[in-house]
């Protein structure tokens, strides 16, 4: 193992001095032209917030989740994978997902090693390349994140890194290309606002693979498997809330109506969501809990995400309420099929992620129109937009998982799983 980990690291530094090499003659160091310092800071602090809402929003959620034994390791995985997509995104990523469009498909090297992305104005904003360049990294970054929740307590350390890698370059970045880079599903007019196809359904039907290929824990279904500190998981979900307003509301590129709208939208949905997990566990198991108020919060701002800017509040309320019931009901299908979603990823991220792309197609009523608006062609659209996205995203992390097994291993050893990951990958504890 330690043998692997070491060539992998190794074949890794080799690839990124190769891309470093190639990315001469870096940024633009011209005055810049046409700038919004309101609509820069904006999205400077979007950033962060987006920063925030992946460490140590979505590390303490998660977190909170797993057992005491697989806590740091948990950590480990959202704050490794912040770093690794980072530079990934710096070196080849980005000009990958917005470089000049190639067939449609994805974008050149144009941008490779951030050759030419400076202080200018990216096309069509007020805001500096690089400001642009840097909001769309932390995308980047917390969608890899997200997937990690699924396979959560059973994945080589080793593997993660090599799947992070090679799902942000193959996955991630054509899939933004085809949406937000100029490829074809931009071309047809899909509306995905802040990243419901390209953030939520990627990464949550990614998640349904992963947890397919890696099969359940070890004493799943028998043993008890209980979240180890649910205030960590409330902490984190208070912090991915705050973040998503970053999230949300930066995707307009500027301190505009478009960021008010999704603003409001973003926190409304975010309370119906919660309020509607809550009622329909209440009814189903006779108690409402905080992990489901928690869960319905989250479920309510991946839902909202990709019409944030696209829907006035009335609507951001009845998509967050129908949110809320129908990842519920997600979760409860997954116990009654089987498979170990360790986190719930698919269920609050797949589902609600694909139910916010068919939403907007229906309730779309800022900027655009949905079919409840006179546009009925916009909801076929969306139908293509979340169907496409769904089945290369299913195909692709299936051929990728395969290649990690067959490379380095994708699970760590039964006793490794029994000593739990602090120990067995990272010779940590996190309590004493």
């Amino acid at each position: 193992m330690k043998h692997s980990t070491f060539s992998f690291m190794w074949l890794l530094v080799a690839i990124l001095s190769v891309l470093c090499g190639a990315a001469t003659g870096w940024a633009q160091d011209g005055t810049p032209g046409a700038i919004d310092t309101g609509d820069t800071a904006w999205i400077l602090v979007s950033s962060a917030f987006v920063l925030c809402m992946t460490l140590p929003g979505l590390a303490l959620f998660y977190g909170g989740l797993v057992r005491s034994k697989n806590v740091l390791g948990t950590l480990a995985h959202t704050a490794v994978i912040l770093c690794l997509i980072s530079i990934v995104w710096v070196l080849l990523g980005y000009s990958l997902a917005f470089g000049t469009d190639i067939g449609g498909v994805i974008g050149s090297l144009e941008f490779l090693g951030l050759m030419g992305v400076g202080q200018d104005a990216f096309p069509g904003t007020g805001i500096p390349h690089l400001v642009f360049m840097v909001f769309q990294l932390m995308f980047a970054a917390i969608t890899v994140a997200l997937i990690t929740g699924s396979f959560a307590e059973r994945m080589k350390f080793t593997a993660l890194l090599l799947f992070a890698v090679l799902w942000s370059v193959l996955i991630y970045s054509p899939l933004a290309h085809w949406v937000w880079g100029g490829g074809w599903l931009g071309e047809m007019g899909a509306l995905d606002f802040a990243g419901g196809a390209v953030v939520h359904i990627s990464s949550g039907f990614a998640a349904l693979v992963c947890a397919l290929v890696l099969g359940q824990r070890k004493g799943y279904g028998v043993e008890s498997m209980l979240p180890h500190n649910l205030p960590m998981t409330v902490l984190g979900t208070g912090l991915l809330w705050f973040g998503w307003f970053g999230f949300n509301a930066g995707s307009a590129l500027g301190a505009n109506g478009g960021a008010a709208t999704a603003f409001v939208a973003t926190h409304i949905a975010a309370c119906a969501g919660g309020v509607s997990w809550m009622a329909a566990e209440w009814m189903r198991t006779g108690k409402p809990t905080m992990l489901g108020v928690a869960s319905g919060i989250i479920a309510g701002l991946a839902t909202i995400t990709p019409g944030a800017g696209f829907l006035s509040p009335l609507s951001a309320l009845l998509i967050g309420l129908v949110a809320g019931v129908l990842c519920y009901a997600a979760v409860v299908l997954k116990v009654r099929l089987g498979y170990d979603d360790s986190l719930d990823v698919v269920a609050i991220h797949g589902v609600g992620g694909f139910t916010g792309i068919l939403a907007t197609g229906l309730f779309a009523s800022v900027g655009a129109q949905g079919l409840f608006f006179g546009n009925p062609g916009q909801f076929v659209i969306q139908v293509v937009l979340a169907v496409s996205t769904l089945v290369f995203v299913l195909i692709g992390t299936f051929v990728i998982l395969k290649v990690v097994d067959a490379l380095v291993g994708l699970r760590i050893s039964s006793e490794d799983e029994e000593t739990g990951l602090d120990l067995s990958q990272h010779s940590e504890r996190a309590y004493s």
